[in-house]
């Protein structure tokens, strides 16, 4: 079922729409989840093509790419959902998919979080929240059920069906019914991506304080790369059904692993270039290359928060052609000779030039990253 797009439900109306009371969501043994030469084939579409990756207990790791890279194809896996060709998967040193074992989904003790949410419309929120309790005693999957409820702020909603509620409570629900049974890992797969931007921030802070809270290792699949850099202890970049890089947010944007993994964190102004004597000469300045070849391509990214104005007749010379008011930050287009299309700039302060008016253009070195054209 698709979740309701109403901005208002009946929690909203009648005020009950806060999560609850942290540090009540109760706490689970987190389990270490490992891939190891995992791949995944479909005909001759490759999905997976030897991902090894170690999550460990506890862990928040965001599974980060385009659409079509492997991400959720891994999370399956670790499911049980989907079977590896080759390879395997470990949880807590335990083979539970691969050649000599495969564990099925419900034995795992693994929680799963649906994009869509896939709540049942015919039952009620209870009962949504109490489908994955079906082996606990009665008296305590409803205790456990009701404190899930509680801790989304939902337990007075526990009546009503899923069709009666906004998106964002069809996402608490879910979440709910993920964490209700304790899971020592939790498997989500983009859990914020039908939320409008503005109820978005809330619930995904929410979300990680009750992630938090119950200690499970977590694996999030998203392919917005400021939603990983804020809730992420680390990050696992993919492509091809490959890992491109993973490390904490700061390290990968800072000294990602090359173009690709730059351009995924970044809208970069790309001046092309040729290695001389260790830098490239471009007409927006001279940038240090290391490790490049003498007369190698080479592409200069510049962020645009790298761009600064200053008054005409200071630095290089350009010339506003579009500015346009953000809030924080002024975006800023500024012709400047030798280039084919204007820099992109992203300006908190300084020179106040309006459209049409020179400037002068001085680049932090600072916020440019230098790579060959051929390893992209």
């Amino acid at each position: 079922m698709k979740p309701s797009t109403r901005s208002a439900s009946i929690a909203d109306r009648l005020g009950f729409g806060r999560f609850g009371q942290r540090g009540t969501a109760g706490a689970s043994i987190p389990a270490q989840v490992a891939f190891e030469d995992v791949h995944v084939d479909y005909g001759v579409t490759r999905a997976l093509d030897g991902v090894s990756l170690v999550v460990e207990p506890g862990e928040l790791v965001c599974l980060l790419g385009h659409s079509g890279c492997g991400k959720t194809t891994l999370l399956r896996v670790a499911s049980g959902i989907e079977t590896p060709t080759a390879g395997r998967v470990m949880l807590d040193g335990r083979e539970v998919s691969g050649q000599a074992a495969f564990v099925p989904p419900e034995a795992r003790g693994i929680g799963l979080m649906f994009q869509d949410y896939a709540l049942f419309p015919h039952m009620t929120i209870l009962e949504n929240v109490l489908f994955g309790l079906k082996s606990l005693p009665k008296a305590d999957a409803l205790a456990s059920a009701t404190r899930a409820l509680s801790r989304v702020g939902l337990e007075r909603l526990s009546g009503e069906h899923p069709h009666v509620l906004s998106g964002g409570e069809q996402q608490r629900v879910a979440l709910a019914r993920a964490i209700a049974p304790r899971p020592g890992v939790l498997l989500m797969d983009e859990p914020f991506s039908n939320l409008d931007r503005r109820l978005r921030d809330t619930i995904r802070e929410e979300t990680v304080a009750i992630l938090r809270e119950t200690g499970a290792t977590t694996i999030v699949v998203t392919h917005d790369p400021e939603e990983a850099m804020r809730i992420a202890d680390r990050i696992v970049l993919m492509r091809a059904g490959r890992v491109v890089q993973e490390g904490p947010a700061e390290a990968i944007y800072r000294r990602p692993a090359d173009l690709f993994a730059a351009r995924f964190f970044c809208d970069f102004n790309e001046v092309e270039g040729v290695v001389r004597r260790g830098a490239v000469e471009t007409p927006i300045g001279r940038f240090p290359a290391p490790g490049l070849a003498e007369g190698e391509g080479a592409i200069v990214c510049v962020r645009p928060q790298a761009i600064r104005l200053r008054a005409p007749g200071f630095c290089l010379p350009g010339r506003i052609v579009a500015r346009r008011f953000l809030g924080e930050v002024d975006l800023v287009h500024v012709a400047v000779q030798g280039l084919d299309a204007p820099l992109q700039g992203r300006c908190r302060d300084g020179l106040r030039a309006g459209e049409g008016q020179d400037v002068g253009v001085d680049v932090d070195p600072a916020e440019v990253l230098v790579f060959a054209t051929h390893r992209h």
